[in-house]
């Protein structure tokens, strides 16, 4: 008989008619557990698959005991723990020595807890066991490794903004836990700048002795022979003092709030309303995780059936009650939908969260929950290292072992009473916090029939430079008048001022030369670039706030962090300065002397403080510096913009050389080679 007729006569019978193969049994594997007298607990699971050993160290530690004016200490001293190599080994020596025994060594300390981890094949184990306790007990924490792990930190702070759903997130869990919750808070440059070496030093030894470590080790050895070899190597590390698990209470008042962050790169909203949730040790705990499933079970879920599938309005919809093991977790509901039906998901999703609370769920939809529940848990133990990591997970949160097994039997008891009981009492559609992400232009006025809406500012703040002393803000005024009729010797500006040229850049490969050619309207804030590049033709435009690329026929929103920089290079524009200087906070500071040459300095007070160098016998702008945080450096740089040859045409003064550099390092060079006003 072929393959193929039986497959055609399997396909003509029921589902539950056809006869399946037993799956092959897995036995929970028994769990060797000792303690040594400076604390460390160790947790040992034979696995003799394959000639591998991995050794897992959790630490009582993490973020929550990290002040709010330190935040993202945690993250650097685990990451300079291992790139830092120890004061035995170097950092590069032991990338080396791991890459050449195909190993791997890692570290990190989260919110809530630390790890060390070493990967080994059974045959290294001896020879590495000894630098991996080396790299417990003697990090190096050398300056330079510091440095780069701040700077890799700074430069993901300044990229935090670019994706919605990255966003959405972040600014949920401050309406939940608050802004400045240790389990919401932003880790900023300035807080960055504030950590030292001396703090993390503190940091791990505090954290990385005996009585905060647990060890888990799971692969091909005899448990009889390794359980000496790390008693004599763990015994080396201090036993030091316990840190006890305790977090702040978060103190949360329910209520209705509609919040909306403006972002004019994209073209959908995401989603995110909720409030706060619930802990692991509720004794309700299984008929919630079941209601949960009711509501969002992936494809299964309500939201999922009906909001994306029949009502067609979600990329995606999900939800989640969390329940935390050391805090609460947070209720919520998101969707990811159309700008213009932005409204209309977050109705869809608040009528199915009251449904579940006005109608009891049938039998039949609780039983596949249930059956779906019960089969996702199965790979909870897929593996005997998944079996030691559950168990030490639930020892570190202090869960009682047996946990598992008895959350499998109260999921088998939930009723359907128990689904809307806990509905009811958990549950709180009248008072969702409810927060959007997407672009104003296109949700209008969306949002209002939701209530009053919360307008949320998500710009990145810049680490203060020092205090600037007062200047003359009469003379200010006045050498601003002056630059202004240097600069528009025909008194104003009517149409577009166009000019090209080429574009020198500096890159890492060497210059490289583009052509541009440039529109800007003054009155109606329109700026448009064409630019030539090896690539092909790109053209970027900019009008009333709103930006887009394109090339090769294709189009797209204008990057924000993009959009932000072309604006500020707009309105640091001369021309920009002398039509608008009215409305500018000028001070004239006095004469300064730079590189042998004598300007009149009239610094601009904004976000940014715009320095103006001017020639005292034309009032052209020679010089213009100002600060602004470089991510790739990882700290603010001073920009001079050196503007030369000055041109008139059409009653408006272009410099038609103008260099560029940053902290005195050239960055490009721009050469203009006409202008004209039409």
């Amino acid at each position: 008989m072929s393959l193929s007729f039986i497959q055609i006569a399997d396909a003509q019978r029921s589902w539950d008619e056809i006869e399946y193969p037993p799956l092959n049994s897995f036995d929970r594997p028994d769990i060797e557990m000792f303690e040594l007298d400076n604390g460390i607990k160790f947790y040992l699971v034979e696995d003799d698959e394959l000639p591998l050993i991995n050794l897992r160290v959790q630490v009582r530690t993490g973020g929550f005991l990290v002040p709010n004016e330190k935040a993202g200490l945690n993250s650097v001293t685990g990451t300079v723990m291992r790139t830092g190599g120890t004061t035995s080994i170097s950092g590069d020596d032991l990338n080396e020595l791991l890459e050449d025994l195909a190993a791997r060594m890692e570290t990190s300390i989260g919110l809530t807890s630390g790890s060390a981890t070493m990967s080994v094949l059974k045959d290294d184990f001896d020879e590495l066991l000894p630098i991996f306790i080396d790299l417990l007990k003697n990090p190096a924490f050398p300056e330079n490794r510091i440095n780069l792990a701040k700077t890799q930190l700074k430069s993901s702070i300044s990229r935090r903004n670019d994706d919605t759903f990255q966003v959405g997130i972040r600014e949920f869990q401050k309406l939940i836990y608050g802004a400045e919750s240790v389990y919401a808070r932003n880790t900023e440059y300035a807080t960055v700048d504030n950590i030292t070496r001396e703090d993390i030093v503190d940091l791990h030894e505090k954290s990385f002795v005996g009585q905060n470590m647990m060890v888990g080790l799971v692969g091909d050895f005899d448990t009889h022979e390794i359980k000496q070899k790390l008693i004599d190597a763990f015994s080396e590390i201090p036993a030091g003092e316990r840190i006890e698990l305790e977090f702040p209470e978060v103190d949360y008042e329910f209520a209705h709030t509609i919040n909306f962050v403006d972002k004019r790169d994209v073209n959908q909203s995401f989603v995110m309303m909720g409030h706060i949730g619930g802990t692991r040790d509720n004794p309700d705990y299984a008929k919630i995780q079941v209601m949960n499933r009711v509501l969002s079970d992936g494809f299964s879920g309500r939201l999922m059936r009906i909001v994306r599938s029949q009502m067609g309005l979600a990329y995606s919809v999900f939800g989640q009650y969390g329940s935390g093991n050391f805090f609460p977790g947070m209720f919520y509901t998101g969707v990811r939908t159309a700008s213009e039906t932005t409204a209309e998901s977050i109705n869809a999703i608040l009528e199915q969260v009251r449904r579940l609370q006005d109608e009891m769920v049938s039998q039949q939809e609780l039983n596949d929950t249930i059956d779906r529940f019960l089969n996702s848990l199965v790979f909870e133990y897929d593996s005997r290292a998944s079996v030691l990591n559950e168990r030490m997970s639930l020892d570190y949160a202090g869960l009682d072992p047996d946990s598992f097994d008895r959350l499998v039997e109260e999921i088998q008891a939930v009723t359907v009473e128990d689904v809307q009981e806990v509905a009811q009492r958990y549950l709180r559609p009248d008072a969702l916090q409810i927060l959007v992400v997407g672009h104003g232009g296109e949700i209008g006025d969306q949002l209002e029939q939701f209530g009053e809406v919360n307008e949320i500012d998500i710009s990145i703040p810049e680490p203060d430079d020092e205090e600037e002393v007062a200047g003359d803000a009469e003379a200010g005024r006045e050498w601003l008048d002056r630059m202004a009729a240097a600069v528009l010797p025909g008194g104003g500006i009517s149409g577009d001022l166009i000019f090209e040229a080429d574009n020198t850049v500096q890159t890492p490969q060497g210059e490289m030369v583009l052509g541009l050619k440039q529109t800007i309207n003054f009155d109606e804030e329109k700026l448009i670039s064409v630019v030539n590049a090896p690539m092909g033709e790109i053209t970027m435009e900019l009008v009333d706030g709103e930006g887009k690329m394109m090339m090769g026929g294709n189009e797209m929103p204008m990057p924000a962090e993009q959009k932000e920089q072309v604006m500020a290079e707009y309105y640091r524009n001369h021309v920009y300065l002398s039509l608008n200087r009215e409305g500018l906070q000028a001070e004239f500071t006095g004469m300064e002397e730079i590189d042998g040459e004598t300007y009149a300095h009239v610094r601009i007070v904004d976000e940014i403080t715009l320095n103006l160098y001017l020639d005292p016998d034309t009032a052209l702008p020679a010089i213009t510096t100002y600060r602004q945080f470089d991510p790739q450096q990882g700290e603010r740089v001073t920009v001079k913009l050196v503007s030369e040859e000055w041109t008139e045409q059409d009653g408006v003064m272009m410099p038609y050389k103008s260099t560029s550099y940053s902290n005195d390092k050239k960055v490009s060079e721009t050469t203009v080679k006409s202008h004209s006003v039409e």
